[in-house]
């Protein structure tokens, strides 16, 4: 049954199996390849940092002795420059920190292109366009683009190989604080998965030799989104996760990680979009997709891409993505200026509305930034610098204090510590608890838009130019 009150309802929204026979009567190893992922991923759970928001999506680290001060002359242990400019985060597994890029430009859109900051006022923030270039300030578009994977040393930053391939049909329009390369890559230790704003798609082995590629704007529909594109692929066992709402059409892709086949397709009504990333969480009757889009949250099943719940809301620009905690509930901005926040607990049928939403705070969170929850509080910091802490349980404010900074990147948490990185450079570095503390703010030359990463007791941040490692431990 579909409410009447749900947005853009599903009207003949389906998941389709794919025809091809599943890996496991195609490959009769299959089970041995699915237990040796699971064994990677959890010998490789504390140390390493597999996808945008580490091992588990919610943003927080085990590691302990995490660095607390630095600049650009103390606690660097290296930093490299990339070829090309990008926002995706570095992911880290093994003895390899991977990261994407893009080599040429994309055509910006025409028109105003809205800042975190608002008015005059951006100026003053130090809010950049990627690259640095003040925004307003647009260039032209190159005849050939490339898209960049690089797999650098995690100890010293040596460049250890790196892959690239030419842009291919159409080109999406961007925002000028963003390129095509804005999609973090995900591994499992076996593979590394890179997507990219046209649709293309790679998975490439340890040493950089490709396994498989598709093109997903040519199967499909070509890339069409306003400001471009910016959802991060995901991994769910040997499933790679793709969410492609992207206006026109809108789907949510589920390919075979080791083959590169589709195992489901679930098609959502055209004109739903959604610039976040999906999210797998565990429910009380199993694993469950968040998906953070323009009608509205909803779970979805890994099995076979059938929608299991919604919460209906319209959100004109649905950024944030899902932070599971660990025990059936997740924590979600909607994104947009003075975005609504939430708790839900998983496991429901149907519209959760009166079910299964234990709290929702209707403003005051972030616009691109996703929340995190540590300790059993919910911190956030919004595009002008108020930062906050809500109790987890009850979404009450618990303190709030405003600090300069221009804030894109989700934070990330470990050790005590909660780490927001500002565009300008900046990282505010917070004593978690219930009350404020600031441990440091450290400054660095740069633009940084990326979410942070954290593995062996580093913490890895992604200038548009280059990756910097900060702290010694290895």
């Amino acid at each position: 049954m579909t409410d009447p009150t749900y947005p853009n309802p599903d009207n003949g929204a389906r998941s389709v199996m794919s025809n091809r026979r599943p890996f496991s009567h195609a490959v009769p190893h299959a089970t041995l390849v699915a237990a040796s992922l699971l064994a990677v991923a959890s010998s490789v759970r504390a140390q390493d940092w597999p996808s945008w928001r580490g091992a588990d999506d919610s943003g927080v680290s085990r590691d302990a002795n995490l660095p607390a001060t630095w600049s650009d002359t103390e606690n660097i242990a290296w930093q490299t420059t990339l070829r090309g400019l990008g926002v995706s985060t570095p992911v880290v597994s093994g003895n390899r920190v991977f990261v994407t890029s893009q080599e040429g430009e994309a055509a910006e859109r025409q028109g105003n292109h809205p800042t975190l900051v608002r008015g005059d006022d951006a100026t003053g923030a130090r809010e950049r366009g990627l690259g640095g270039q003040a925004t307003g300030a647009r260039g032209g578009a190159d005849e050939q683009l490339r898209f960049v994977v690089t797999a650098l040393d995690r100890d010293t930053g040596a460049r250890v190989w790196e892959y690239a391939f030419n842009s291919e049909g159409v080109v999406p329009e961007v925002h000028e604080k963003h390129n095509l390369a804005s999609p973090s890559p995900v591994t499992d230790g076996q593979r590394v998965y890179a997507w990219f704003g046209t649709g293309q798609l790679v998975a490439l082995d340890m040493n950089g030799k490709p396994v498989w590629r598709r093109h997903l704007g040519e199967e499909y529909a070509p890339v069409s989104i306003v400001w471009g594109p910016g959802s991060s692929p995901t991994l769910h066992e040997d499933s790679l996760l793709l969410l492609c709402y992207h206006g026109r059409t809108a789907y949510l892709l589920s390919v075979n990680a080791v083959t590169g086949e589709t195992r489901w397709k679930y098609d959502h009504a055209p004109g739903v979009t959604s610039y976040s990333t999906p999210v797998v969480a565990d429910g009380p009757a199993g694993p469950e997709i968040i998906v953070n889009s323009s009608v509205g949250v909803a779970g979805h099943s890994p099995a076979t891409g059938e929608r299991l719940w919604f919460y209906p809301e319209e959100n004109s620009f649905p950024i944030p993505a899902a932070v599971p905690a660990g025990d059936g509930v997740v924590y979600l901005n909607r994104g947009y200026r003075s975005s609504p926040y939430m708790a839900i607990r998983l496991g429901g049928r149907g519209d959760i509305t009166n079910t299964h939403v234990l709290w929702r705070q209707p403003t005051s969170g972030p616009y691109v930034p996703s929340v995190i929850q540590y300790d059993g509080l919910v911190y956030m910091a919004t595009d002008q610098g108020i930062v906050s802490a809500v109790d987890a349980k009850t979404g009450e404010r618990v303190w709030q204090q405003r600090i300069p900074g221009v804030y894109m990147a989700s934070p990330v948490a470990g050790d005590g510590k909660i780490y927001f990185v500002g565009e300008t450079g900046d990282t505010l570095v917070l004593q978690a608890g219930r009350t404020p503390k600031v441990l440091a703010t450290n400054t660095l030359t740069g633009r940084f838009g990326a979410s942070p990463a954290i593995a062996g007791g580093r913490l890895f941040l992604r200038a548009d130019d280059r990756i910097v490692a900060i702290g010694n431990s290895r």
